[in-house]
């Protein structure tokens, strides 16, 4: 990120983007525990089909905690959307 970037971002309180910035990081936040157990799947895969058990195990946990991460992103967004 250049400098001018981040204080652009410093500065930022929803009103360039019209959402606010604990909005934002949160939807920003589920995005990425998605992405993660997306790409954690192929991982694992990838070990499967080399025979690599334990690295496999490895990327289903993470997947899960990613899982676990978007599953509360998702209860907390729509908590506060309805309030």
């Amino acid at each position: 990120m250049t400098t001018a970037m981040l204080e652009a971002h410093e500065q930022e309180t929803g009103e360039v983007t019209g959402t606010a910035d604990k909005d934002y990081n949160l939807v920003w936040f589920l995005e990425k525990c998605l992405g993660n157990a997306l790409r954690l799947e192929i991982y694992a895969k990838d070990a499967e089909r080399i025979g690599d058990a334990e690295l496999a195990e490895f990327f289903r946990r993470a997947q899960s905690e990613s899982r676990k991460g978007a599953e509360q992103s998702k209860a907390l967004l729509r908590q506060r959307l309805t309030a």
